[in-house]
């Protein structure tokens, strides 16, 4: 903690208090955590008092600052930053977790400093997210290191050598849990519609994609050798996959969906 110094948690919504958890499980000790949220749950409130660290709703004064990570949706950015301004110190690294929003919107507000932009996804909240990354000029190794280990607590790192990547990353892995869930959405539809009961055939289809998921998570091997491993020739799973893998199916579909995310992630920065 000598390196990482105090830390400011700038919003306790999911990803926030996904964060969260994960640093206390990790070992870092509540009182070295001041919590900044104008309206927190009941449940996040009592995780912060049992973790003994710091809640307030306001901008505290004369706090020495090691890490100032915001957690907070890029539409309030304008707004939340400008109070911040007095915590980011000579040591201070800003971490920010905000889609769309680049390093040079927050030096606009907060000054030049060392900062990272990372993009976190939802299964952060059950450990198994991953994070892209991209660190400005400003940040030395010993703070990336630092904020590394920070974020791997939701999961694993990826830094990127360039900052619009990380709109991309916020394409793909930042919007892709999402993608995955109307995925089971639309394995359960056809179920249905192929004559079983909806219930059924959505308890179906949520345990094939998440057992899927973890044998992805788990095999040595890469995701087209499993799906190869599965398919046999003339069986079931190749007349799926004719349509699937189409010149209409699923690729251009998904090129389409991630270039509007990212698209998208760029208009948040305006």
């Amino acid at each position: 903690m000598a390196a990482t110094g105090n830390i400011v948690l700038v919003g306790a919504g999911n990803m926030g208090g996904a964060m969260l958890a994960g640093w206390l499980k990790s070992g870092i000790p509540g009182s070295a955590i001041t919590v900044i949220d104008p309206g927190p749950s009941e449940a996040m409130l009592a995780r912060i008092g049992e973790a003994g660290a710091t809640y307030t709703s306001e901008v505290p004064q004369g706090l020495s600052v090691g890490i100032l990570f915001l957690a907070v949706k890029p539409q309030v950015m304008a707004a939340v930053l400008p109070p911040l301004k007095p915590l980011v110190g000579p040591e201070t690294v800003v971490v920010s977790v905000a889609a769309g929003k680049t390093l040079s919107f927050m030096e606009s507000h907060l000054g030049a400093a060392p900062m990272v932009r990372a993009m976190p996804n939802t299964p952060a909240m059950v450990g198994r997210g991953i994070t892209g990354a991209f660190a400005n000029a400003g940040v030395s190794e010993a703070q990336r290191q630092v904020v590394d280990g920070l974020l791997k607590v939701s999961g694993p790192v990826e830094w990127v050598s360039s900052e619009a990547d990380i709109n991309a990353v916020t394409a793909l892995s930042g919007s892709g849990p999402a993608y995955v869930f109307y995925l089971v959405e639309c394995m359960a539809e056809a179920g249905r519609k192929a004559g079983l009961p909806a219930d059924l055939a959505m308890r179906l289809a949520r345990e094939t994609v998440s057992g899927a998921g973890e044998l992805l998570h788990q095999s040595p091997d890469d995701a087209q050798r499993l799906r190869q491993n599965v398919t046999s020739p003339g069986g079931t799973t190749a007349a799926a996959l004719s349509v699937l893998m189409a010149d209409d199916g699923m690729q251009p579909l998904f090129d389409r969906a991630v270039e509007a995310a990212r698209k998208r992630a760029e208009e948040l920065a305006e």
